[in-house]
């Protein structure tokens, strides 16, 4: 057996806890999980999964810029009520 040693890591005790529980459900504990994660790091030379910036998917770029166009009058606004809606459509629901 490979001799072992200890390391201690600070982390927010609620994310310690909701992370314990996630690994609980899979059927490891938080050291089997780091083990995990350091032997893909040793065996791929990288983080073993991709880190970035919380940006948009393009879809809700998408979105966004249209938004963007409504607001500055390049697209017509959306009605912002059913009976706006049928004012635009030109249906008379008075009657």
């Amino acid at each position: 057996m490979a001799e072992t040693t200890n390391i201690n890591i600070r982390m927010d005790k609620n994310l310690k806890e909701q992370a314990e529980s996630v690994l609980s459900e899979l059927g490891m504990n938080m050291t089997t999980a780091f083990n995990i994660f350091l032997r893909q790091t040793v065996r791929q030379g990288k983080i073993p999964f991709e880190i970035s910036l919380n940006r948009p998917n393009a879809m809700t770029l998408v979105a966004m810029q249209e938004i963007e166009d409504m607001r500055n009058g390049k697209l017509p606004k959306h009605p912002q009520s059913v009976e706006n809606l049928f004012k635009e459509l030109g249906i008379n629901v008075d009657s």
